[in-house]
């Protein structure tokens, strides 16, 4: 059966994540220090003790990244002395703050002109872990849906997410493919979801996954053609 559907994921597949996510981090930070000065500059270790804590206490928080965030910070504030109601005000003023910063990605240059060519040919979803939003971002014209694993409760390599996917793009997985960075969530996920699985691989690092890619490219620009091959 030909493709109908394409699945993207986000972060380090339509742009780099480390370093948005590093200067949000610095932003957050920088926030922090001006308008909870009673906190500071609490070591990242503690928060990340804190997360750790949290997501032991309640494991389906690491699917929901925002919550957890909020949640974070508003521990630490609690516990460095605000009051209840203080310490939630800044943890969702900080939150916002990072969520902005979070969002200054720098879009590869390919991502708009290969969406723009694949859009009139088959339906485009986004399939995500993380908590970047294609409408913040100027893309959200592109796709029919966009499923976060904040949102479902679940998220990659579960099957859920894709095949919530199909449901939503109306199609059976042997009409779909995903395209994703990560070996286990993306391709591990999708194909165990019965979808086809595009490895996107910008730096040619080795295959070191279980089951190969049903196809690999460097360059977004390179996917219509591995397209064209399966029409």
């Amino acid at each position: 059966m030909s493709i109908k559907l394409i699945t993207f994921d986000l972060d380090d597949t339509l742009w780099d994540t480390a370093p948005v996510i590093a200067s949000a981090e610095v932003v957050l930070r920088d926030w922090l220090e001006a308008n909870a000065p009673i906190l500071g500059g609490v070591p990242v270790e503690h928060l990340f003790a804190i997360r750790e804590r949290l997501v032991q206490a309640e494991p389906g928080l690491k699917h929901r990244i925002s919550a957890l965030r909020r949640r974070v910070l508003f521990h630490a504030l609690e516990e460095v002395g605000y009051s209840e109601k203080h310490a939630q005000e800044l943890a969702n003023e900080g939150f916002e703050v990072f969520l902005h910063a979070r969002h200054q990605v720098e879009i590869f240059p390919e991502v708009q002109p290969v969406l723009e060519i694949l859009r009139h040919h088959y339906t485009l979803g986004v399939v995500t872990n993380g908590n970047a939003d294609v409408s913040r971002l100027g893309l959200a014209d592109y796709f029919r849906f966009a499923l976060c694993a904040e949102d479902l409760g679940i998220g990659k390599p579960d099957p859920a997410p894709f095949l919530e996917a199909l449901r939503r793009g109306e199609v059976d997985a042997s009409a779909a493919v995903h395209i994703g960075d990560h070996p286990g969530d993306d391709i591990a996920g999708a194909q165990r979801a019965g979808l086809r699985a595009v490895w996107f691989n910008p730096q040619g690092k080795a295959w070191a996954g279980e089951q190969a890619p049903d196809a690999e490219i460097q360059r977004l620009s390179q996917l219509p053609d591995v397209l064209a091959r399966w029409r």
